[in-house]
């Protein structure tokens, strides 16, 4: 018999035990050093700052500055392509790029197209090359815009002259250097002569291409024997025996056939080209007026500098190793 009963435990439920579990939970989190690290580290870092305030420097982004060491850059780049050092001009129409394209890369962040979002779909729908010019703003040309652009333009599209002709070839080579003589002796003798008459081929040398030329053009004939050849080609008159011209080859006489003088073609004939060339100026016209508005809202700052400043860039000679690379 138990003289001193052992009162029961009170029970305890499943809410006071998850409670006890959150409990203990909370106080093995609050005794972990590294917890304690992060906070006395935070804290350190809150009263640093609250002692040392730092002024935030707002960036503008409407200012471009170009520094001398840009500007060398540009400069190395451009000598790396096998060229002389720039001219005035020349350095100035890099700096011009440069500017350009800095201007053109903000404008496209501004326009959040570095990040790949419906925000750009939109955007590029609305306009697909806003970075080089409103295409949309240009409309169809009529005939009367048309012919108007081409009356004042009408020089760009002259027909060259075109001029059929014979020549006789007479080479340094052959002739010790005394070619142009030879050839002024054979016109002499075959002056009266047409180029069809027999032996008048057989008094000249080889040539290499043709020696008959149907329909040639100033520019096809430079190409061949050289600008000056041309210039004089189509100064002769048709009908006899003219020279001698000088080529690149050597010296020459010349039989023209026939020469159609070049011309102003009537609109009808280039209508095509005509409203091909009106919207090629007009899309330049468009270009250039959206980057002056975007370049009107910037700040440019260049370098004062010079090619002369830029002379130790200069590769020494041809063929030496290139130091200024490696600078």
């Amino acid at each position: 018999m138990n003289l001193f009963p052992i009162a029961p435990r009170p029970e305890r439920n499943d809410s006071d035990s998850d409670k006890i579990k959150s409990i203990k939970q909370w106080q093995r989190l609050l005794s972990e050093p590294l917890l304690h690290f992060l906070v006395v580290g935070v804290v350190l870092f809150g009263v640093y700052r609250i002692l040392n305030p730092v002024a935030e420097q707002a960036i503008d982004t409407q200012k471009i500055e170009l520094t001398k060491d840009d500007v060398r850059q540009l400069a190395i780049s451009w000598l790396a392509q096998g060229r002389s050092l720039p001219t005035e001009d020349q350095l100035r129409s890099l700096l011009d790029q440069k500017v350009t394209e800095e201007i053109l890369s903000r404008e496209a962040v501004a326009l959040g197209l570095d990040r790949d979002d419906q925000i750009i779909k939109r955007r590029l729908a609305q306009k697909m090359d806003f970075l080089a010019a409103d295409v949309a703003s240009i409309e169809e040309p009529s005939d009367a815009v048309l012919t108007a652009w081409f009356q004042q333009n009408a020089a760009r599209f002259a027909l060259p002259p075109h001029a059929s002709f014979r020549h006789l070839y007479f080479s340094q080579d052959n002739h010790g250097g005394g070619s142009k003589e030879s050839a002024a002796a054979v016109l002499v003798q075959i002056g009266g002569k047409s180029p069809d008459a027999p032996g008048v081929p057989s008094v000249a040398d080889p040539f290499m291409f043709q020696n008959h030329y149907g329909d040639a053009t100033p520019d096809q004939m430079a190409k061949e024997f050289g600008p000056d050849f041309a210039t004089a080609l189509f100064r002769l008159k048709p009908g006899s025996w003219q020279g001698p011209v000088q080529s690149g080859y050597g010296w020459h006489l010349v039989w023209i056939d026939v020469i159609d003088p070049g011309r102003i073609p009537a609109f009808e004939e280039v209508r095509p080209q005509v409203k091909s060339a009106w919207m090629d100026e007009r899309y330049r016209d468009v270009k250039r007026a959206a980057l002056e508005e975007m370049r009107s809202r910037y700040t440019v700052s260049v370098p004062s500098i010079s090619p002369a400043d830029l002379r130790d860039l200069q590769r020494p000679m041809a063929g030496s190793s290139p130091e200024w690379l490696a600078q």
